[in-house]
């Protein structure tokens, strides 16, 4: 037989799974327990003191969380994956690894609103100096390097304007300087783009939304280095206690085999959607980056392949004209998530954005009449004539 390279979904449904190595079972099954029988103590000494891989006790993994890690290394070129109880686990734990008080970290100025509210709030109050800036923009992120900088953090495409960042230009900044990249991929996934392929050191994932796809679990994904991977698990997962549930690891896995063929058509709806807002009186501007006329278009083209189903758009008449599309919506669904089979709607200054301030909302872009769509895969016609209703419900509230 001839040696050959797996594509995407034959990586999808097949990396880091197995049968059950004890009865066969073609599924592997979720390994529900709390902690694990060691064999005697030489065993329970070489498991628990990190000599030889094994488990030992939830917290620290299970064997489910394993297969769920090692997939997610596959499909982002990675060595080494884990998963968390929650995106944010990833990213809070992923960050405390790289930082300590005195180091100073590069974030950009609009990212999802509780990683924005860790950063400024939370690592200020244990010494950690962070600066918020444009990291669509090289020049910015250059600026504002010091000789304390130890990570540059950058989410691309970003939660809710859609800005990209220049992964390639971003992780040679920081490498220039002593400083680690770590990108967050939610929106893109591993299906449209790999920042480690593109010299990140790290990839986090909220797997809550398109990796999971469903709706119905909560959880992280973290992939790097082995010895990256292996710090964050050992001390500081262990200690903070971040790991997910077996029961959500088993659902993520599950929700992997389906992505590419979910992103497939998530990135062909969303496509036609952006196009029909763009065009509507109703609606001032539209953030989608598959569309010629988004700033980083061509950075799109260059670093992704495809442009996801993720976008927002401003809506005329501001907060009320925002409101009127979301109360009028009936196959969309208003809910604060995102990256489900079903098409979702939210006004992300008061619900994801809301622990920004407006002066700090305006300054990035997200505009008191914005809305952010997560567009599913149903037919994009019934998503377009179910937005299409909402907007004429707008003109007839701001004429």
């Amino acid at each position: 037989m001839k040696n050959f390279d797996l594509k995407f979904n034959s990586k999808a449904i097949h990396a880091g799974s197995k049968p059950c190595p004890a009865t066969g079972a073609h599924i592997g099954p979720i390994y529900l327990t709390s902690t694990f029988v060691m064999e005697n103590v030489e065993h329970a000494i070489r498991v628990s003191q990190g000599e030889e891989e094994g488990y030992s006790y939830g917290r620290y993994g299970n064997p489910t969380e394993t297969e769920l890690g090692e997939k997610m290394a596959v499909l982002e070129n990675g060595e080494k994956g884990i998963a968390t109880a929650s995106g944010m686990a990833a990213i809070t734990t992923t960050l405390m690894t790289f930082l300590k008080s005195g180091d100073h970290l590069i974030a950009g100025d609009v990212t999802y609103g509780c990683t924005y509210g860790f950063m400024r709030d939370i690592l200020t109050k244990y010494g950690i100096e962070v600066t918020f800036v444009d990291t669509s923009d090289l020049e910015q992120i250059k600026g504002a390097i010091k000789p304390n900088t130890k990570v540059v953090y950058i989410e691309t495409p970003c939660n809710p304007v859609l800005r990209l960042a220049d992964i390639k230009g971003s992780a040679e900044i920081a490498h220039n300087n002593g400083a680690s990249l770590i990108v967050d991929s939610t929106f893109a996934t591993p299906y449209l783009q790999n920042p480690l392929d593109l010299g990140a050191d790290v990839v986090v994932h909220s797997a809550t939304k398109y990796l999971g796809g469903h709706g119905d679990i909560v959880g992280g994904i973290v992939v790097g280095s082995k010895e990256t991977i292996a710090e964050i698990r050992d001390p500081h997962l262990k200690f903070f206690g971040g790991i997910i549930s077996p029961n959500d690891a088993w659902l993520i896995i599950r929700g992997l085999k389906t992505l590419g063929l979910r992103m497939k058509t998530h990135c062909e709806n969303a496509q036609l959607v952006a196009e029909y807002l763009e065009d509507h009186p109703m609606v001032e501007k539209v953030y989608y980056p598959g569309l010629p006329s988004h700033p980083q278009h061509e950075l799109a083209k260059k670093q992704m392949r495809g442009f996801g189903g993720m976008m927002s758009f401003d809506v005329k008449g501001g907060f009320e004209g925002g409101k009127t599309v979301m109360n009028n919506v009936k196959l969309i669904s208003l809910a604060t998530s995102l990256g489900s089979i079903d098409s979702l709607i939210q006004h992300s200054p008061s619900m994801s954005h809301f622990t920004m301030s407006k002066e700090e909302r305006e300054k990035v872009g997200i505009m008191d009449g914005q809305v952010r769509l997560s567009v599913g895969v149903e037919e994009a016609e019934n998503i377009i004539a179910d937005l299409d209703n909402a907007l004429i419900e707008v003109k007839k509230v701001i004429g």
